[in-house]
């Protein structure tokens, strides 16, 4: 039982191995700087991290992905946007909705600025 058990466990981590560097976007459920947060924690650990959202929430993908562009952390590395079918029709029918996904890489000097920002931290909290 124990072998079937680590076997279905492998599975799940060779189908997400992937795509550990996706976070997928919601307009209505975090804040807009939880995202950017989680983003550059991302880029610190895979080199790269891919924004992807659906519909409404792709104004949001788009506004992290400049805010961490316009402060030096990031570049563009790739851009798709598709439609994909979805079932929110109540009679199941498909309905089609816009689809996000933002690649971004870290620049060279994103490691520096990360550790210039949380020293600054550190050195405000050490004061009070």
């Amino acid at each position: 039982m124990e072998e079937i058990t680590q076997g279905v466990n492998n599975i799940n981590l060779a189908n997400d191995s992937h795509k550990k560097n996706r976070i997928q976007v919601s307009n209505t459920k975090k804040p807009l700087f939880f995202y950017v947060n989680l983003a550059k924690r991302y880029m610190q650990q895979y080199n790269e991290v891919e924004l992807s959202a659906l519909g409404m929430a792709i104004a949001t993908v788009v506004t992290i992905a400049e805010i961490l562009k316009n402060n030096g952390l990031a570049v563009d590395k790739k851009i798709t946007a598709t439609t994909v079918d979805m079932k929110d029709d109540p009679r199941g029918r498909p309905v089609q909705k816009a689809k996000i996904e933002i690649l971004l890489g870290k620049i060279e000097k994103f490691d520096e600025l990360m550790a210039a920002a949380a020293e600054e931290r550190g050195g405000v909290d050490g004061e009070e």
